[in-house]
């Protein structure tokens, strides 16, 4: 068993409010200097700066988690994880055809779509910071169906949580855990979010620049950085388990 130092919610550039400097090879480089393990890059509604950060991440040892945040119609905003980049694609295709509206970057920001070389290959132009019109609960069983994990955003922020946004976390919500960002210590988090109970707990930096990357992390501990091995970790079973730093 080993220890994975992760931070499982980072936004690149293709992120209408993430900076320009987060190019996917930039972010690798910044997780690297942080020591970081594990990074799932989480774009909104998006996941087309996947496969660059992935590749960049295996060139220099760092796993490369391919995923999303989205927003679902009730604008809650939930992490979707996978393994391989072909599940988070399926599940754009899946928030694409849910979304209506065109970026204005003009208000919002450049929406890049960057290789692994630090190369534009386009913009996206699909408005990628509303909300896919998917129900809470078809986002989390769509996740599941096509094999990834779904965690809630945030929950400790006033806004664009499960919990500014519903009041409350429905027992029926097959969530595999729940984010608190980094202005909570996660080791009292369940006393400063109660709604939090007992469900599994990670904290993440939803890094929108490359000075908050790493600025919240999750130690996991498991015997190979896979989906398979965090959702064990998730539930503390087979001696796998979840720390804070």
């Amino acid at each position: 068993m080993r220890r994975f130092n992760a931070d499982l919610h980072i936004h690149s550039c293709l992120s209408p409010c993430g900076d320009l400097d987060m190019s996917p090879r930039a972010i690798v480089e910044r997780s690297l200097e942080r020591e970081l393990d594990i990074i799932a890059l989480c774009d909104h509604n998006s996941a087309e700066n996947v496969g660059a950060a992935r590749r960049a991440g295996a060139k220099r040892g760092l796993h490369v988690l391919p995923g999303l945040e989205i927003s679902s119609q009730e604008e809650v905003h939930t992490l979707a994880i996978f393994d391989d980049e072909g599940q988070a694609l399926r599940m754009q295709a899946l928030v694409y055809a849910h979304m209506k509206g065109t970026n204005r970057p003009e208000l919002f920001g450049d929406q890049i779509v960057v290789n692994e070389f630090d190369e534009v290959e386009g913009f996206n132009d699909r408005l990628l910071i509303g909300a896919a019109q998917l129900r809470l609960h078809d986002v989390v069983k769509e996740v599941h169906r096509l094999g990834g994990i779904s965690i809630a955003s945030h929950v400790d922020r006033p806004s664009f949580s499960i919990l500014s946004q519903l009041g409350f976390i429905p027992d029926d919500l097959d969530l595999d855990g729940v984010e608190v960002s980094r202005r909570v210590d996660p080791r009292s988090a369940r006393t400063a979010v109660p709604q939090i109970g007992s469900r599994p707990l990670v904290a993440s930096s939803d890094a929108h620049f490359l000075d908050d990357i790493g600025g919240a992390t999750t130690l996991f501990h498991l015997e190979a950085p896979t989906l398979d091995e965090l959702r064990l970790a998730l539930t503390g079973k087979a001696g796998r388990g979840v720390t804070f730093p």
